[in-house]
């Protein structure tokens, strides 16, 4: 939750400062790739499978942003795409987190 928080922040600026001359598009690091330098797979035994690399999947395209004559390049459309799908990531995670509390309210008996 603190991550979406977070980057709703960021997205946010970048949409308010649209029109501000020289201003670059900012973003956080993506939740996954945080998520994976805390928990990599510890190999324990040499005999065990070394596991497969899945790094091509957090690969983003690397577009050249569109720079206004000012050196501005924020698009506008782009940060909102981004606004929306970190919404919905955030209902995602609190609709998870309250089926958790509801299981767990159950495991009590309460």
């Amino acid at each position: 939750m603190a991550w979406v928080d977070r980057r709703q922040q960021v997205l946010a600026q970048n949409i308010a400062n649209a029109d501000t001359p020289g201003y670059k598009p900012r973003d956080i690091t993506p939740f996954a790739a945080q998520l994976q330098s805390v928990l990599a797979p510890a190999r324990t035994d040499p005999a065990h499978l070394a596991g497969t690399d899945d790094s091509a999947l957090s690969i983003k395209a690397a577009l050249t942003p569109e720079v206004a004559m000012d050196g501005n390049a924020v698009s506008v459309t782009d940060q909102l795409a981004k606004v929306a799908t970190t919404s919905d990531t955030q209902s995602l995670v609190e609709n998870l987190y309250t089926k958790y509390m509801g299981f767990f309210m159950t495991a009590l008996g309460k």
